[in-house]
């Protein structure tokens, strides 16, 4: 699995985790829903700076966000679909 697409699926996997909407993760990172989407697909590379912020708002180390994991296949298909209660 490419590295991009390791990140991609790890950013997912914990925002889920966090119960964060993709609209939310973007606001507090202060890029565009579109970013985070991109992002989760494998279709963007992020600066190491926005890795280290990504990992903070997650409260995850950035070094696991490059760890392939076996239970990817427990996310559903999309986690956007509601705007959870915080």
């Amino acid at each position: 699995m490419k590295l991009k697409t390791i990140l991609g699926k790890n950013v997912k996997y914990h925002r889920y985790r966090k119960n964060f909407t993709q609209e939310q993760l973007a606001e507090i990172l202060d890029v565009s829903s579109n970013y985070i989407g991109r992002l989760e697909r494998g279709q963007h590379s992020p600066s190491l700076d926005k890795i280290e912020k990504i990992a903070k708002c997650l409260g995850v180390k950035e070094f696991e966000l490059f760890l392939e994991r076996d239970d990817y296949d427990n996310l559903p298909n999309r986690v956007n679909l509601t705007n959870p209660k915080k």
